[in-house]
């Protein structure tokens, strides 16, 4: 049994009373994941027509790449809101996931346009911009998901 007024009790109450950052809302979740699923789909898109050639998966790629961005713009937009709206202690961690949301969708804007040049003229560029993508979008996934403990000393 633990004595009132102890260490323990006070490291007890205090691991209680830590409240734990709100992960994404179920509908964001479901919208940064299917942005991630699509540019992914774009980047496989993209190594297809380097080995084959065939133009059709450069324009699967391109429309792969376009409904990407409309998922992404919407959670870009979701997330000023959740930054405007979040708590000074975890202001940071929405920054940080803000930050890797535009960068997704602004590198996704260029891969866009560089996925609109003819044919080869686009590749190996459009395949690279697609790799880097699709890293920030899983980077936006794993800062999104993430569940920060609002510590005091660690």
């Amino acid at each position: 049994m633990v004595a009132a007024g102890s260490k323990e009790e006070a490291m007890a109450v205090g691991a209680i009373d830590r409240p734990y950052s709100k992960p994404l809302d179920p509908l964001h979740a479901v919208l940064l994941a299917s942005a991630f699923a699509l540019f992914l789909a774009a980047l496989i898109s993209d190594l297809a027509y380097a080995s084959t050639y065939q133009i059709q998966w450069k324009n699967f790629a391109s429309w792969l790449i376009a409904g990407a961005l409309v998922f992404g713009g919407v959670c870009v937009a979701w997330a000023v809101i959740d930054l405007l709206r979040a708590d000074v202690r975890r202001k940071r961690r929405w920054v940080i996931y803000f930050l890797l949301v535009a960068a997704m969708w602004v590198l996704g804007f260029v891969d866009a346009l560089v996925h609109a040049e003819d044919a080869w003229s686009g590749m190996p560029g459009g395949a690279i911009l697609s790799g880097i993508v699709v890293m920030l979008a899983l980077a936006a996934i794993w800062t999104g998901f993430s569940s920060y403990r609002a510590t005091g000393g660690r």
